[in-house]
């Protein structure tokens, strides 16, 4: 990886471990909160309700890059994980890759697994209530 992807990945889950903190959060409220106090002052004009608007929108619009390369990676380093689990387990090794597939197949695949699941909850109740009757 370039130094340029190492630098923004590292600033990406920066920005994303501040974002997701309390401080922050009253930062950014206690910024609000000023800049609505401070209406009055400004006589309510059209270039105050301008500041609020413009900061918030490049703010949000920077923030879904920063945030979305921040997930990404968390969702490929999961999806790697939960293919070494399946690798190393007795699982099925067709379900390595399932993120590939388009929605159809997903569906298709998620229904077979629930009726998989539903015949072994069944299973599992009818053993236990042969153990408990017997």
């Amino acid at each position: 990886m370039s130094n340029k992807s190492n630098f923004f990945s590292s600033f990406a889950t920066a920005v994303a471990e501040l974002s997701g903190r309390p401080f922050t959060f009253v930062a950014a409220l206690m910024l609000v909160l000023l800049w609505a106090i401070s209406g009055p002052y400004f006589d309510y004009s059209e270039t105050w309700q301008l500041v609020i608007n413009t900061t918030t929108t490049i703010i949000t619009f920077l923030m879904v890059f920063v945030l979305q390369n921040s997930q990404n990676r968390d969702g490929k380093a999961l999806q790697a994980k939960l293919d070494e689990l399946i690798l190393t387990s007795q699982a099925a090794n067709k379900f390595v890759g399932i993120e590939k597939l388009d929605e159809g197949e997903l569906r298709e695949m998620s229904k077979t697994l629930a009726e998989k699941a539903e015949s072994v909850e069944e299973k599992a109740e009818e053993k236990s209530a042969a153990e408990a009757s017997g």
